[in-house]
């Protein structure tokens, strides 16, 4: 986050003299506390300070990345996920074409009758299968996609940032969130690139905070 003047000089002063009272740290600036007090808040809930009642302001002496750092592991993926992209077992390589072309996706996941996840078909898996081939409508989904438990997944539980080291590591558009039941791997949810950019920009605007 980008700090005021006023703010940067709060900071210092805590530094140099904390633990130091909202009072004194007016007097400093020759500034009333009800003018200091929505600097003070947002220096502490964003993490520069910290506050003890009957005590006064103490700096953390965490710096800019660290605490961005530590605001990026709070993100969780059940916050971000997003309704998944399925098709059942059954469905033809024709009907996943059309599936992916009509949802604009990059990846489409494959679930049985119980929306547990059995696979998963990307752009490329039905590039391959779409050239040279004139039968679409006739060959399964499942003939050519990747089956479980081969599926790079995650938890909703799952730290953000642990899905977008997965994204990047494997290189691939999106990843399914499942959790396990009785059945199986259920689906609930799915973790794009679009997602993480998303993540990011709201913690720039300070929109998660």
């Amino acid at each position: 986050m980008e700090l005021s003047n006023r703010q940067k000089q709060i900071i210092e002063i805590v530094k140099d003299n904390g633990p130091i009272t909202s009072e004194h740290i007016a007097e400093h600036l020759s500034l009333t506390r009800a003018t200091l007090r929505p600097d003070l808040a947002i220096l502490t809930m964003a993490g520069f300070l910290e506050a003890r009642p009957r005590v006064g302001y103490f700096y953390t002496g965490k710096t800019g990345s660290e605490l961005l750092t530590e605001a990026i592991k709070k993100f969780k993926v059940y916050e971000y996920q997003s309704v998944p992209v399925v098709v059942k077992e059954e469905a033809t390589v024709y009907d996943a074409i059309s599936t992916m072309f009509l949802d604009d996706v990059g990846t489409i996941f494959v679930v049985d009758r119980d929306a547990c996840l059995t696979g998963v078909v990307s752009r490329k898996d039905l590039l391959r299968a779409s050239i040279g081939n004139q039968e679409l409508d006739a060959i399964p989904v499942h003939i050519i996609m990747t089956r479980m438990p081969n599926i790079t997944v995650c938890y909703g539980d799952d730290q953000l940032i642990d899905a977008a080291k997965k994204l990047m590591n494997r290189q691939i558009d999106g990843l399914p969130v499942v959790k396990d039941s009785e059945k199986g791997t259920e689906m609930v949810g799915r973790i794009t690139k679009t997602t993480i950019t998303k993540a990011f920009v709201e913690l720039i605007t300070d929109e998660h905070l």
